[in-house]
């Protein structure tokens, strides 16, 4: 019988996590979900060992050459059975309440594609990570949803999986784009269904380590998606309002930054424009 979810774990170099994942699933119902391990060409001869361990105890586990992180969750994806898919990086940990949440919701809901949550920092930070409703403007100025998240296969079916250009991350920012421009839906759920560790040497830390890679990474996105969306649209109408009023344009700045609730007073009297 197919799982109802797919759980895809690529693993570039990062036997060491391989354990406290595989217990976080370990709690969740082992009738809802099946796992692939995607083994993504680790140069790391203790990753390899383990991985080779695990395959020999009866995990499920692909070896490839290294193809990035695209490309290995496009290999545990082609190989899934699962109505719907849960991306999970090696290093971070699921909760139960994920799979049960998410498929309730999908069941239900025949227009959402997308279910995401609340995360846990653990690792070198603590504290929540409260993602948020979703907003297609805000996602188009920004990814603020993580690559954790249950999606619908037929939707992936649909519009392709993901960018194998995009070696250098946010790959799952442009599939969140695809999938909005598509027309579906994305349901937040305001809980915490997955631990997101931070380290010195995860891939969201070195990406912003300099200007090149995220802007290669934005004008990439920009120019495969040119008709919709472009961050120098942006800044020319944030750069025209600011020349019509500049000493208004920084008063508004600071009334929304550090005098929210008065600012949104003055919104609801009519006394100042809606945005700067």
């Amino acid at each position: 019988m197919a799982a109802i979810v797919s759980i895809i774990i690529p693993c570039y170099n990062q036997g060491h996590f391989i354990d406290d994942v595989l217990a976080s699933i370990k709690d969740c119902n082992s009738d809802l979900y099946e796992l692939i391990i995607v083994n993504d060409g680790s140069t790391d001869q203790s990753t390899n060992d383990k991985l080779r361990e695990l395959k020999a105890q009866g995990y499920p586990v692909i070896f490839q050459d290294n193809k990035g992180l695209s490309g290995a969750r496009n290999t545990g994806i082609q190989a899934a059975t699962g109505k719907y898919i849960l991306p999970l990086d090696a290093d971070n940990k699921v909760r139960p309440a994920y799979l049960t949440r998410a498929i309730e919701l999908l069941d239900a809901n025949p227009g959402v594609a997308v279910v995401y949550g609340n995360a846990e920092y653990f690792g070198e930070r603590t504290g929540i990570w409260k993602t948020g409703a979703y907003n297609m403007q805000k996602l188009m100025i920004a990814n603020y949803i993580d690559a954790c998240a249950v999606i619908r296969r037929s939707v992936l079916d649909q519009v392709g999986l993901y960018d194998t250009n995009m070696k250098l991350g946010w790959e799952d920012w442009e599939m969140w784009l695809r999938i909005s421009f598509a027309g579906y839906e994305f349901r937040y759920v305001d809980e915490v269904l997955f631990d997101y560790r931070v380290g010195n040497t995860s891939m969201s830390k070195t990406l912003y380590n300099n200007y090149a890679k995220p802007n290669s990474i934005e004008n990439y996105v920009h120019e495969k998606h040119a008709g919709r969306m472009g961050h120098p649209f942006i800044t020319a109408h944030w750069v025209k309002r600011f020349k019509q009023s500049p000493v208004l344009f920084v008063t508004k700045l600071i009334l929304m930054s550090y005098f929210p609730h008065y600012y949104n007073k003055l919104l609801k009297q009519n006394k100042v424009r809606n945005g700067l």
